[in-house]
């Protein structure tokens, strides 16, 4: 069966109190909307994100990173059941099943939603809304069933009475649609409610009406939905984040020295048997292999490969970079847009000055394998050191040096006897 997601990503987000629309703020540099999309993409064919509060900007993200997804202006934004109609037009005649969630909550999992679709399916739904229960539901939009434990309909917090309001199974935000059944009620929505809007939620006592099967499926893990509306809120999700990605990678033969130092994004995949000293930081996408030694306060800024026993130690800074097996970074060095062969070691304060500020171009170094680099070396990009060659301790090398060869830039030492009495 076909399965389309509509993922709502039109609010401004009033209380981040920002200028960025608040589906692209970031946990560990990938943007809130990042999470959800990556999380249905194995699953739909298509994805259709609602656009509003700087849409241009959430256009081109969307645009630069996923070709599954298209975006669709709301504009106005009345309510989230008039977001959903903006997409009437794009599946006028499609009849699979559409996945609607909201692109604030990027700690839901695949694993969730597929077991979500499939629970509509097995039940034979028409639509499904996904619940989960909280100690405390408030501002929850509350899940009341019927006797036989179907849906009856889904209450806001600003519409419920007090009976309903003690309710504690809520509303996750995700629903599952037959759509060819459901797609009528969203010409037919009214706004008779506090806040003068078109709710999305009015389509379960809609599809009530028309006699349709309506179900909802309890969401075991209340994390999973946790929503961000503020910086507090951004901060305490990408807290859960890591736990959750911490948690896998020590059940899966890495060492985690100190998890209360360590983070680590959910894309950064390491092998059985490394070490993560405290205090690192691996934020985007990253592929660490086994027996490697990361840290103490070392930071991978994404798009870095690390080969097997390799060693990125303190202080050390790496992004966009390949570094092939047996290689050593100890201390206090920066390697960035660079390929990095084997057993190379790196000594203390390299830099790799892989950016002209004046053209605006970063370009690339290359070490092969063998290399050998003293401390407080300065490697001017485009530069490739080959295999074999040494650099002097506190070189600048801006030119290709070639195989087995040593390199040096560096003034004569002169000795000035008695230099220092005289001039006291």
């Amino acid at each position: 069966m076909e399965i389309k997601s509509v993922i709502l990503a039109a609010g401004k987000g009033t209380r981040m109190k920002s200028n960025t629309p608040k589906v692209l703020h970031k946990i560990m540099e990938k943007p809130l909307l990042g999470y959800v999309l990556d999380n249905v993409k194995d699953i739909v064919n298509e994805a259709y994100v609602i656009v509003g509060h700087h849409a241009e900007e959430v256009t081109d993200y969307v645009n630069s990173n996923y070709s599954f997804a298209k975006t669709v202006l709301q504009s106005p934004q009345l309510g989230t059941g008039h977001a959903v109609s903006m997409v009437c037009p794009y599946l006028a005649n499609f009849d699979g099943l559409a996945i609607i969630l909201c692109g604030d909550t990027p700690l839901i999992t695949e694993s969730t939603l597929k077991k979500f679709i499939e629970y509509h399916i097995s039940c034979g739904s028409d639509l499904t809304v996904m619940s989960t229960i909280f100690d405390n539901p408030t501002n929850y939009g509350r899940i009341i069933r019927e006797d036989d434990n179907s849906l009856k309909c889904i209450v806001e917090e600003k519409d419920a009475t007090a009976e309903q309001k003690a309710v504690n199974e809520v509303n996750a935000g995700i629903y599952c649609l037959n759509w060819k059944k459901i797609k009528p009620a969203f010409s037919q929505l009214t706004s008779n409610n506090a806040q003068g809007e078109y709710y999305l939620t009015d389509i379960i006592s809609w599809g009530k009406n028309q006699n349709l099967k309506v179900n909802a499926y309890i969401l075991e893990n209340n994390e999973e939905i946790y929503g961000i509306n503020s910086r507090a809120n951004l901060a305490e999700a990408t807290r859960i984040m890591n736990t959750r990605k911490l948690t896998s990678l020590m059940e899966n033969g890495v060492t985690i020295v100190d998890p209360s130092s360590t983070w680590i994004s959910e894309d950064t995949e390491i092998g059985n048997d490394t070490i993560i000293y405290p205090s690192t930081y691996i934020e985007g996408k990253n592929k660490i292999g086994s027996n490697c030694k990361i840290g103490p306060c070392a930071h991978l800024r994404g798009g870095v490969e690390i080969a097997d026993n390799c060693k990125i130690g303190n202080f050390v800074e790496v992004k966009k970079a390949k570094i092939d097996h047996n290689t050593n970074a100890g201390h206090l060095s920066y390697i960035g847009d660079s390929e990095i062969g084997a057993n190379v070691n790196i000594g203390a304060g390299t830099i790799t000055a892989n950016y002209n500020p004046l053209t605006k171009v970063k370009s690339k170094t290359i070490l092969k394998d063998n290399v050998k680099i003293g401390s407080n070396t300065v490697l001017v990009a485009p530069v490739e050191v080959q295999e074999g060659a040494n650099i002097g301790a506190g070189s600048v090398i801006t030119k290709t040096i070639p195989q087995w060869a040593l390199a040096l830039t560096r003034a004569p030492l002169r000795i000035i006897e008695g230099w220092v009495k005289k001039n006291s």
